[in-house]
């Protein structure tokens, strides 16, 4: 289900997937079908994790990638959940074909 409220999304960042909802901050970001996909990617990774799973794992390693990069933005770009989702945005046939854990090949 995708919302609107922009006062739940960090400051930097355009939309945020949190099972089972995408919020956005624009409401012409309901046309954006990669912004879309990418939160579907994620809407895909939280419920093979059991969502909560999904986000311990996403604070682990996005921690453990900061203190490694020590960049917020780098840090960020290189969770394996963002990973997948960057690099399969684009192709709207991902998500009905994407295996299960497939973010694992992006560890």
């Amino acid at each position: 289900m995708i919302l609107l409220c922009k006062y739940i999304i960090p400051k930097n960042y355009s939309s945020i997937t949190l099972y089972p909802f995408v919020f956005l901050k624009d409401i012409r970001q309901k046309k954006d079908v990669i912004l879309l996909n990418h939160e579907g990617i994620h809407i895909r990774q939280q419920k093979e994790l059991l969502v909560l799973f999904f986000y311990i794992w996403y604070i682990i390693e996005f921690v453990i990638r900061l203190v490694v990069s020590e960049n917020w933005n780098i840090a960020y770009r290189n969770i394996s959940f963002e990973r997948e989702a960057y690099a399969h945005e684009s192709n709207l046939e991902y998500i009905k074909k994407r295996p299960i854990w497939a973010f694992l090949k992006f560890t």
